[in-house]
């Protein structure tokens, strides 16, 4: 989708966000999200905490190494692949 994540929920009808936080500068960071998407709409921001195996992990560590050719699969679930192409 583009645009607001609220907009886009709007959409499909969702009443809830549900992230994951690694550490409190998630958290604060996340916190800040919601509170503007509950201003905006009535969209509630659920929280789950991520598993410490896998709080290391985040979005931009899997990009630099798939950028760098690295074995990515070890970080992921094993539904996700690269799109060739």
């Amino acid at each position: 989708y583009e645009g607001l994540t609220i907009d886009f929920c709007k959409k499909i009808d969702a009443q809830f966000i549900l992230r994951g936080l690694r550490n409190p500068a998630d958290f604060e960071f996340e916190k800040a999200i919601a509170h503007t998407n509950r201003k905006l709409s009535k969209i509630e921001t659920v929280f789950l905490l991520t598993a410490a195996r896998t709080s290391y992990i985040s979005s931009s560590i899997v990009r630099d190494v798939i950028r760098n050719n690295g074995d990515y699969t070890v970080l992921v679930p094993e539904s996700v692949s690269i799109k060739k192409g």
